[in-house]
C-alpha cells in the first residue's frame, strides 16, 4: 500500500481554528475523497505540540493500493479541483507551507 501525506506546517490564523476545521471537512476532504483509486482519505488535526517541535496543525493522508494508482490519480483532472479547493481554504485560514511525502507499507508473509 502507498500512503501520500500532505503535512501542513505552520499555524492556523488566530481565532480561525474552528472555521479552518469546518472548511477542511466540508471543502477539502470531499475533493480529495474523489481521487480515483483512493482506498482511504483521512485528516488529522494536531491539538498541541511540544515547544520547539515542528508545527503540523493538519495532516492529510491518502492511501492507494500501488504506485501506478497514485500516478494515475495525480494525473487526473480531480487533482486540479482538489488543489484549488485546498488553496482557497489555506489562503483564508492558514499561515505556512505544505510538505508532501510518500511512504510504502510492506507486508511480509511468515
Amino acid at each position: 500500500m502507498i500512503t501520500r501525506y500532505a503535512l501542513f506546517e505552520g499555524k492556523v490564523k488566530d481565532g480561525e481554528a474552528d472555521a479552518f476545521r469546518n472548511a477542511v471537512m466540508e471543502t477539502i476532504l470531499p475533493k480529495w475523497k474523489q481521487f480515483p483509486g483512493a482506498l482511504d482519505v483521512r485528516v488529522t488535526f494536531a491539538e498541541a505540540r511540544d515547544e520547539g517541535a515542528p508545527e503540523y496543525p493538519m495532516i492529510l493522508a491518502v492511501n492507494y493500493p500501488d504506485l501506478a494508482t497514485v500516478e494515475a490519480a495525480l494525473a487526473s483532472p480531480v487533482r486540479a479541483e482538489a488543489r484549488a479547493a485546498t488553496e482557497a481554504v489555506l489562503s483564508r485560514f492558514f499561515e505556512g507551507r505544505i510538505h508532501h511525502h510518500v511512504t510504502v507499507a510492506h507486508e511480509f508473509a511468515l
